[in-house]
């Protein structure tokens, strides 16, 4: 009885922790808001102690902050917190597969990802033109969840989920439908390809390629999230999360990386 009582009390601190964190990210909270533990658990029909939970979870997680007092508000993040969240992805990703093609995929793991990579070629077709944006989508969370087991390690595949929660850093969080333009379907080929080297690459058991290739590879989040935040802004304003990220004209422009020309 005591299993299913604790079974029961997961399951609601997981639902609360996903309803909460949804509806942060789609801004129907705004950054610096006050989120009051009770007016969250009558919202969403849930009790105060998986509440609780939820949003000390959110607070690990960055969407929420926690003022002296206790109180709970919206984390208000600039343009350079999700460029290091972003970093910090490709630093753990990078790591997981180095370490996979040093000691050997997980093959189960190694096999579904290969899987995955035949299914998002299928997807793109042989240009953007015809390419399924929305599977690819589907197709792309999928094999990053899956890449995370590629080392046999619990630690890393913890550490690299975990890092897809961190506010847009997530393989798909800047993947939106508005973002269904061609520049940035372009940037899914490119993707892609990297996506089947970094296999490549640890099936040759070639660790510092593979750790090169997925910190690269997590860097395309970074320029697509440049060519919203700085060059269509109008698009920013539909996207769902970006309404926690403020950044000054003058420091959004100060660190942006040199490009050579458009994306591939």
């Amino acid at each position: 009885m005591r299993d299913s009582a604790d079974s029961g009390k997961t399951h609601q601190s997981e639902r609360a922790l996903r309803a909460l964190r949804s509806r942060i990210l789609s801004g129907e909270f705004l950054p610096d808001q006050h989120i009051s533990e009770t007016a969250a658990a009558d919202l969403l029909g849930i009790s105060r102690t998986p509440m609780r939970e939820a949003m000390a979870r959110l607070v690990e997680e960055g969407l929420l902050s926690r003022t002296e007092t206790g109180r709970c508000t919206v984390r208000r993040h600039t343009r350079r917190d999700v460029v290091d969240a972003i970093e910090v992805r490709g630093v753990l990703e990078g790591t997981l597969v180095r370490i996979a093609a040093e000691r050997g995929p997980e093959p189960a793991a190694f096999a579904r990802c290969q899987e995955i990579a035949a299914e998002i070629d299928a997807a793109l077709g042989t240009n953007e033109a015809v390419a399924d944006f929305q599977r690819y989508t589907e197709l792309n969370a999928q094999f990053h969840d899956t890449l995370a087991a590629l080392s046999g390690s619990e630690t890393l595949e913890r550490e690299v989920l975990r890092s897809y929660r961190l506010p847009l850093a997530s393989p798909n969080a800047l993947l939106h439908s508005h973002f269904n333009v061609p520049d940035v379907r372009r940037s899914l080929f490119r993707g892609q390809e990297q996506h089947k080297d970094i296999l490549a690459a640890i099936a040759s058991r070639e660790g510092a390629r593979a750790e090169a290739i997925a910190r690269e590879h997590a860097r395309l989040a970074r320029i697509n999230l440049d060519y919203v935040m700085l060059d269509n802004q109008d698009l920013a304003e539909m996207i769902p999360g970006l309404s926690m990220v403020t950044a000054a004209e003058s420091n959004m422009r100060s660190d942006r990386p040199v490009q050579q020309g458009r994306r591939e």
